[in-house]
């Protein structure tokens, strides 16, 4: 390393070096997530080096063409109005079968809010947090905190096969810490199992317990900290082939409503499954063979 400059001029030739030290620690230092929430409606939380990665486009489809779920659909869009206008909300767990639309629905109510909203009301922001990283959930909550905006926070496939740290920091967030939840964040998470454990699990517990239903009682302690709960379930034929026949007149397929029947019909033979997952898979294939 040089020596440092001495004499009357020592001031003045030190500028440029401090300058660099200070551009350098800028670079280091992790920036406030707060920070970005003015830039996009949608966010992907990175907990290293601790920061909110804005999404431009969301995937998501519109909230009209998610058939069969009228009744889900009704309360969570709802729920979240309720929200965004500032009025108290629950959290809210999706669960049921695969492929039904439950990671779809929260995305398609979160634009269809915000579509709803006044030019000078802020949007609602929508922040998805992953199953691996909620331990961190406190710190992101403790930023969000002074956040001027309303905010959804998102966990897709939400389980666990144990009471590890996770588990007990979402628990603490939804009801039980001394902090508590933010006034202006909610959370919505979706799974396949209603109680978020393996039924397995909460069976174990309860033939091997000293106490049985204090045991069980445990274990599914964390889902009853959801205020709404909504299940999905397999769908029949009939509401199949509505969700194909939504999905092809909103692409506006060039295609005779018998021939589309037909290859649905197949396609979901196929799959050995019936679902909204299903029909947007086979509207893609369609689409593309069409094309």
């Amino acid at each position: 390393m040089p020596p440092l400059p001495s004499g009357p001029s020592a001031s003045l030739a030190l500028v440029p070096l401090l300058t660099r030290i200070a551009e350098a620690l800028e670079r280091m230092a992790p920036p406030d997530p707060t920070i970005g929430l003015d830039g996009a409606d949608a966010f992907v939380w990175t907990p290293r080096p601790g920061r909110l990665e804005p999404v431009p486009l969301v995937a998501s489809v519109p909230l009209s063409l998610l058939s069969g779920i009228d009744r889900q659909r009704a309360i969570l869009l709802a729920n979240t109005a309720r929200f965004a206008a500032g009025h108290p909300a629950n959290n809210a767990m999706l669960w049921g079968a695969r492929g039904t639309g439950k990671s779809s629905l929260v995305k398609a109510v979160h634009h269809a809010v915000n579509l709803d909203r006044a030019p000078d009301q802020p949007r609602l922001a929508l922040i998805e947090i992953q199953r691996d990283d909620l331990a961190t959930l406190p710190v992101l909550l403790d930023l969000l905190r002074p956040a001027a905006r309303r905010i959804l926070l998102f966990c897709d496939d939400l389980s666990f096969e144990r009471e590890d740290a996770d588990y007990k920091a979402l628990k603490s967030v939804l009801d039980g810490g001394i902090r508590g939840r933010p006034d202006n964040v909610l959370f919505y998470a979706t799974s396949n199992r209603r109680h978020l454990m393996p039924r397995d699990m909460i069976d174990n517990e309860q033939s091997s317990a000293i106490n049985p239903a204090e045991a069980v009682e445990e274990k599914i302690s964390l889902s009853d900290r959801f205020g709404l709960w909504l299940g999905f379930h397999g769908i029949d034929q009939a509401t199949y082939l509505a969700m194909v026949s939504a999905y092809a007149a909103d692409r506006r397929l060039r295609i005779g409503p018998d021939r589309l029947r037909a290859e649905a019909l197949e396609w979901a033979t196929t799959r050995g499954a019936r679902s909204g997952r299903v029909a947007f898979q086979f509207i893609e294939d369609l689409t593309g063979r069409l094309a």
